[in-house]
């Protein structure tokens, strides 16, 4: 059912359209909020993705849970998901949105500016308020591929303790970014974590059904639904990262993938001409585990190839 309003009563599930532009064709644009609430009060946590319109795993991980009915039957408190903030950028196969302006850099907005600004003034606005904790699903950004981890700032204590309580993999303390959607968050008391995995308009089955799992996890943790997955794992918790880069303009081809445990001076992959001539290895400065690494086949100079962490507990 369409809800009249957003805030929905005890009890009632249902989708809030918020219309945010037209296309030059006239066709309209509009962004869905599903809402599911138990009959019970509770937390009320959003379940956001496609900030980046071309990271498609979040998208899926929410379309999973709009298909399943492990939200049906609700514990106590509500569960608001958004499968799709950035509609033109999912059109379009792209990151920003047509104007070319990075959704993720844009808020709180404003309801009288550009498109990204609109698009983020209806989610600070009109959904924000609503609930009590988000997390925010991404992946890797162009072709690299990013482990399942969770990120969240140093000094948002409350976000990190949930993280603690049921993530599986990786924990990455990381600052605000200025005018990202969890800085906002933040500054309206909202505890929020960002989950990475994947690549970018790429859908792959172990991310999707990691991050499915890892969101039960949550709302387990929480109270709001009655089991979730067994954590297969210890949680790694990193304090410092760094990227190793390519030196010279080269084909490209990996070794290890991300996830594994590496030793300093451990051959991550090579570069190489096309003439066959050159081959040059890629080795790793730090002993730690690989975070995220690069997908692409040919790279350019000082392009970013494996990102790893190498100081953790």
């Amino acid at each position: 059912m369409v809800l009249e309003k957003q805030q929905s009563e005890l009890g009632q599930s249902g989708v809030v359209d918020f219309n945010i532009s037209r296309l030059p064709s006239g066709t309209r644009i509009n962004i869905q909020e599903y809402v599911h609430r138990s009959e019970i009060e509770g937390p009320s946590v959003l379940i956001l993705a496609g900030p980046h319109g071309d990271e498609i795993n979040g998208v899926q991980i929410v379309r999973r849970f709009l298909t399943s009915s492990k939200l049906k039957n609700l514990l106590n408190g509500s569960v608001v998901m958004v499968p799709l903030l950035n509609v033109n950028g999912f059109i379009n196969f792209n990151r920003d949105v047509p104007d070319g302006k990075d959704l993720n850099r844009s808020f709180p907005g404003s309801s009288s500016g550009s498109l990204a600004l609109r698009v983020a003034s209806v989610l600070a606005k009109k959904v924000l308020p609503h609930v009590y904790y988000s997390i925010d699903l991404h992946t890797g950004g162009a072709s690299r591929h990013n482990y399942a981890q969770f990120r969240f700032s140093t000094n948002d204590i409350e976000a990190a303790t949930l993280a603690q309580s049921f993530a599986s993999h990786f924990l990455i303390k990381k600052s605000y970014i200025p005018k990202s959607f969890r800085r906002t968050a933040n500054e309206m008391g909202i505890p929020t974590l960002v989950y990475e995995t994947g690549e970018a308009q790429r859908l792959c089955g172990l991310s999707i059904e990691t991050g499915y799992n890892e969101v039960l996890r949550t709302l387990h943790s929480l109270g709001m639904i009655s089991d979730s997955p067994t954590n297969p794992h210890t949680p790694v918790k990193i304090h410092k990262t760094s990227w190793v880069r390519v030196t010279e303009a080269r084909l490209f081809t990996w070794s290890r993938s991300s996830g594994v445990k590496i030793s300093k001076g451990a051959k991550l992959g090579e570069i190489h001409s096309p003439q066959g001539d050159k081959v040059k290895k890629i080795i790793s400065n730090y002993s730690g585990y690989i975070i995220g690494r690069n997908n692409a086949s040919v790279v350019h100079y000082s392009d970013a190839l494996f990102h790893i962490e190498y100081e953790y507990e």
